[in-house]
């Protein structure tokens, strides 16, 4: 049996429950709420002591981290959507990694997030202020290499076809809409946020999250 721990408004979250979708994997869901704060509660820290979702539980194999879940999942199930060739792979993993760590940093955590998620406010609203604009840059600079690698490499972000880097990018870049934040200055990243939104499983999946994204962006003037 494969549960997976999740709220579907998460980040991290959507990624995992659209690649399952698509690729025909069932998971028992196992709601945490986070605006409740359920991930802080005993009996999920007896899970994952990080008390962070998602959290897969495949018979009893704890296993934490979005991109980990994914490319778990992948293998098990045999999807192409994580190549076997070495090289190939090399680039998804790679492609994973820095949206995880240097695009979330930037973009998420810098620039969405302290807009929407009382946590992550800083004290003053010239603390506030001056984060967002460093944050804003550092995001602008990440958009544009991702325009450059999508320029180079075609449709997806490592390539013609999809791979689980997309559903993980596609879902993170999603973020900007809780703050109106308008991708019209990446043509190409545009496109491929168009293209992740026209599938199937987008809809399905995003209902919450666009619920959040619709509270979010009623409270808001103009988008910075």
């Amino acid at each position: 049996m494969l549960r997976l721990y999740m709220d579907p408004i998460s980040t991290t979250c959507r990624p995992i429950l659209m690649f399952a979708e698509e690729a025909g994997i069932t998971l028992e869901p196992v709601l945490i709420s986070l605006m409740n704060n359920e991930q802080m509660s005993a009996e999920f820290i007896a899970v994952n002591p990080a008390h962070a979702i998602p959290v897969l539980d495949h018979d009893g194999f704890i296993l934490t981290e979005s991109s980990a879940i994914l490319k778990y999942l992948a293998d098990l199930h045999g999807s192409p959507a994580y190549p076997t060739d070495i090289r190939a792979r090399a680039r998804v993993n790679e492609a994973m990694d820095w949206f995880n760590t240097g695009f979330y940093g930037s973009f998420g955590r810098g620039y969405v997030y302290p807009q929407v998620i009382d946590f992550f406010t800083w004290p003053t609203p010239e603390q506030q202020e001056a984060a967002l604009d460093r944050a804003l840059v550092l995001a602008k600079d990440r958009f544009a290499q991702l325009e450059g690698q999508l320029a180079r490499n075609g449709d997806f972000v490592c390539g013609d076809a999809i791979t689980i880097a997309d559903y993980f990018g596609a879902c993170l870049v999603s973020l900007g809409e809780l703050v109106g934040f308008s991708l019209a200055p990446w043509p190409k990243v545009q496109a491929w946020m168009a293209r992740m939104q026209a599938r199937l499983a987008w809809g399905k999946v995003h209902t919450e999250f666009n619920k959040w994204v619709a509270g979010c962006t009623s409270e808001k003037d103009m988008p910075r």
